[in-house]
């Protein structure tokens, strides 16, 4: 299991400055939810004044009619301020979801432009809660909490202007437990920030297990691996449920205390108003509205520790998703890059040294997957590579497709440094088959022509006759629009790499790359496949990684690796006349071979 990092102390202003960005392109709305917020606010705050009224005017003077008018546009107050509110309310969640949906699309394009290098350090499941989780987190700030917050701060700003209006001595004596509410504001936010930073985190735990878990499902069950899985399971969450736990008893412990804060300002209010009003310095009405306007004043304030709950999380969200977005984990591209308007296929490594984890404080050396690799492919030449497991071969795929940057040397495509070009322009011109297939969510065609416009129908078909899929396909139901499953869960292995391969052949790339593409297929289909490379390599670079010699022989040229370095390099027949690493490999192979056919 991957810990996430620990952040240090996030600054509010910082991360809030930045997310009020995304609220820059919906400003007007913005302003139009203050102002609604504003006259919820003002029309919230009036109406202990009614009660003033009612009872110090209208029932005072004996007044039904005055009292009837009172109770009339108290009512319509009440009206106007709930449509008002509807208004408000809507239009705050129409900006949350827009927002939302902005920043979303701005992580997801980010995403697609880091390097493979930053997938290899972080667990899919901690990207997808930033994603999803964190990314709703802040939805909920931006739709309840910042425009949201001016209905409760305008409420509390009413109440004191009204409440120091009809008796200033009376208002200063109901607010003057107001430093006790500080004191336990200021402790509430030191411990909830903490708290919730720390529920983010066991959520992306969470998440990293599940994802990891239910993806290699089959093997904890051919291992019998389903209780220690189980049991790991259960020690992350119950650090996910502890650390809810902890937020929860924060709150269990503030919101009683801000009733209890309450409550004695009550208790000051009734004693205050029972001494003043034995020589009728204050009125029955000014008691039952100052009553009031206390219960109205700790409401707003119970619902702003609500806002800040979502403030917290929302913070401790920004954190995880600002991190993701200042990752600068990308291949560097030049402010003018070269253009492979017509690419002839010629590949080039002159003296390349490559590591995964390159160390630069110089603590120890970089353990080098590739030494000093230096080879040429001339255009349209069939080249293979061969060598034992961890050679160095995938890496070479890898690194051609400028997945990863080299740390020394040179890599040239028709003479042009690879550096020099854009990433998406060398990619158009090449297409791997790779041993692991991925297939995405959808139809048969669309995981051949990857949903591409330019490629049509016809196109499709044709890649696919080319090698040997379309008898399959066509006995599907639906055919080319026949539904796949995530991950082509309910095609067999042969069958998800017919379909690989006639991605590629549909692409019509000028290089070709074959990872052990045969590796997976049944005699009778690695039959026809070899028949469609015959006709598929013509005109193309190609670059055939195989353990299989045999699907290798005719090559132009056959390097062979060994620990990152090219050993040996020649023509299937000046190989095996070398006597060296290849030509074991040839024995071995097929002594294995002679060795199952006497026993058969």
């Amino acid at each position: 299991m991957h810990e996430e990092e620990v952040l240090g102390k996030a600054y509010d202003a910082r991360l809030m400055r930045r997310l009020l960005k995304y609220l820059s392109p919906y400003r007007w709305h913005v302003a139009l939810g203050i102002f609604l917020s504003v006259i919820v606010s003002a029309s919230e705050a009036i109406r202990p004044y009614f009660t003033k009224i009612a009872v110090d005017v209208d029932i005072a003077n004996s007044d039904p009619k005055g009292l009837l008018i009172t109770i009339l546009m108290f009512f319509a107050l009440i009206v106007f301020r709930g449509i008002v509110q509807y208004f408000a309310a809507y239009l705050t969640q129409w900006i949350g979801q827009r927002t939302i949906f902005d920043l979303r699309m701005e992580v997801f394009r980010h995403l697609q432009k880091l390097n493979l290098r930053f997938y290899d350090r972080n667990p899919i499941g901690r990207l997808i809660t930033r994603v999803t989780n964190d990314i709703e987190v802040l939805n909920e700030m931006f739709s309840s909490g910042i425009v949201m917050v001016f209905t409760d701060i305008f409420t509390i700003i009413g109440i004191l202007y009204f409440m120091f209006t009809m008796n200033w001595q009376l208002a200063l004596i109901s607010l003057s437990v107001l430093p006790l509410l500080f004191y336990g504001t200021f402790l509430f936010r030191r411990k909830a920030r903490e708290a919730y930073r720390e529920v983010r985190r066991q959520i992306a735990r969470i998440n990293s297990f599940m994802q990891e878990h239910i993806s290699g499902m089959m093997v904890d069950q051919i291992f019998n691996r389903e209780k220690k899985s189980f049991d790991k399971f259960a020690s992350i969450n119950a650090a996910h449920r502890d650390a809810n736990i902890k937020s929860i008893l924060y709150y269990a412990l503030f919101y009683p205390g801000v009733e209890l804060i309450g409550a004695i300002s009550v208790g000051l209010i009734v004693w205050y108003a029972g001494l003043n009003a034995l020589d009728g310095t204050i009125t029955i009405g000014t008691v039952m509205a100052f009553l009031q306007f206390n219960e109205m004043f700790w409401r707003p304030i119970r619902d702003l520790s609500e806002k800040y709950n979502i403030l917290q999380t929302a913070m401790a969200s920004s954190e995880r998703v600002f991190q993701l977005l200042d990752d600068r984990s990308m291949i560097e591209v030049k402010a003018v890059p070269a253009r492979l308007s017509d690419l002839r296929g010629e590949v080039e490594f002159r003296n390349v040294w490559f590591a995964y984890d390159p160390v630069s404080d110089g603590s120890h050396a970089p353990e080098w997957v590739l030494k000093d690799v230096s080879f040429r492919i001339r255009p349209g030449e069939v080249v293979a590579l061969v060598g034992h497991t961890g050679a160095g071969k995938t890496s070479i795929i890898s690194l051609l497709s400028r997945f990863y940057d080299i740390q020394q040397g040179e890599i040239l495509i028709d003479g042009i440094p690879m550096r020099d070009l854009e990433p998406a322009d060398l990619r158009r011109h090449i297409a791997v088959v790779l041993q692991d297939v991925f297939l995405f969510s959808g139809d048969i065609k669309g995981n051949i022509n990857l949903w591409n416009p330019e490629i049509p129908l016809d196109r499709v078909k044709a890649a696919a006759r080319i090698v040997g899929a379309h008898s399959f396909i066509d006995r599907l139901t639906g055919g080319y629009d026949a539904e796949v499953k995530e991950r082509g869960a309910t095609l067999s292995v042969g069958q998800k790499q017919l379909l690989s391969f006639a991605r590629a052949i549909a692409f019509n790339p000028k290089i070709l790359v074959l990872d052990e593409a045969t590796s997976s297929v049944d005699t009778e289909t690695e039959l026809l496949i070899q028949t469609a490379i015959k006709k598929l390599l013509h005109g193309r670079t190609s670059i055939v990684i195989a353990h299989r010699l045999s699907t290798i022989q005719h090559a132009d040229k056959i390097i062979v690796m060994h620990k990152g370095e090219i050993r040996e390099m020649g023509s299937h027949q000046e190989l095996l006349a070398h006597d060296g690493i290849y030509r074991k490999l040839y024995r071995l192979q097929y002594k294995d071979q002679e060795l199952a056919a006497q026993r058969r």
